[in-house]
């Protein structure tokens, strides 16, 4: 039971990063705008909140600073895509590119440097109760405020008349255009929206989750939150669901490397590799059911607006 609590525990903070990414992401691609550069914005969000919260000895100016640094980064793409209209895949995937390399300059003298990461908050009462306790109600603040924006997100999209415009943006931007709506002003927040999560997740990496910095430490979370999306099927719930199966996959498979027992004939390699081929199964189950992905996925999803 004591190893059952630790797993779920650890489960929660692993999925933060993917969750909050992906919100933003979900958000972005709801709009009409696929944006493939969110490893980058990621990485950018980490660094600077860890050179930041460094030499300022702030945690909360690092966090602050790596919203600013992930919302620039995806100012720069909604510029290139919605102003210039450039081909938003190969732009999200140079804006990728380039976050990993600016990421490992910027960051090459704090390699290994330490780090005093943010404490957890432990909820008064609620933290006490046995089990769900120790599980929900005693993570860092970051934790709440991630499922409090979950939440919001929810309700924005499906309980508020702009996130009706939003998703009406992304469904049939023409429509959207000719009822008085300004497309590329929605777009461009709803990009701006998805760096400043982008932002907030490599943050979350660098100050609390391991408190240190390492050359492109988010490992492929950001392919990853993109893949959440589609698993989710560009649905705020699922989206959670699949943040936490990842989690709980990441987690696990690091169990089973410190205590493999009769596993120890197996790589560790395979463990390491378990939640992408987690994923890509899932992926893969989803996709079998192309009429529900189809009815979706946004119908203007990556499409070039063009007003008449």
């Amino acid at each position: 039971m004591e190893l059952f609590i630790v797993i779920l525990y650890a489960t929660i903070q692993a999925c933060i990063p993917l969750l909050l990414a992906g919100l933003g992401e979900l958000v972005c691609e709801k709009s009409g705008v696929l944006n493939l550069g969110i490893e980058g914005m990621m990485l950018m969000g980490a660094v600077t909140a860890f050179v930041v919260a460094v030499e300022s000895d702030s945690l909360f100016l690092g966090f602050v600073m790596a919203i600013f640094a992930g919302t620039l980064m995806s100012a720069c793409f909604a510029f290139l895509t919605l102003v210039l209209r450039a081909n938003q895949v190969a732009s999200g995937l140079a804006l990728s590119i380039f976050g990993v390399g600016l990421s490992a300059f910027i960051g090459l003298e704090y390699v290994g440097k330490p780090l005093q990461g943010l404490e957890n908050f432990f909820i008064s009462y609620l933290s006490e109760i046995p089990l769900i306790g120790r599980v929900l109600f005693q993570h860092d603040i970051i934790v709440y405020l991630s499922f409090g924006l979950f939440f919001a997100v929810h309700r924005f999209l499906y309980h508020s008349r702009l996130g009706l415009v939003v998703r009406a943006t992304g469904e049939n931007h023409d429509a959207a255009h000719m009822m008085g709506y300004s497309v590329i002003k929605i777009r461009v927040l709803a990009v701006l929206f998805g760096g400043m999560m982008a932002g907030l997740a490599g943050a979350y990496l660098t100050l609390v989750y391991t408190p240190l910095w390492s050359e492109n430490m988010t490992a492929g979370r950001g392919w990853i939150a993109l893949a959440l999306v589609v698993f989710a099927a560009w649905r705020p719930f699922r989206l959670l669901v699949g943040a936490l199966l990842f989690g709980f996959v990441s987690i696990t498979q690091l169990f089973l490397q410190s205590n493999q027992g009769f596993l120890s004939a197996v790589p560790t390699e395979l463990f390491t590799s378990l939640p992408y081929l987690t994923t890509i199964v899932v992926l893969v189950v989803i996709s079998v059911a192309q009429r529900r992905k189809n009815l979706s996925v946004p119908s203007n999803l990556g499409q070039v607006f063009e007003p008449r």
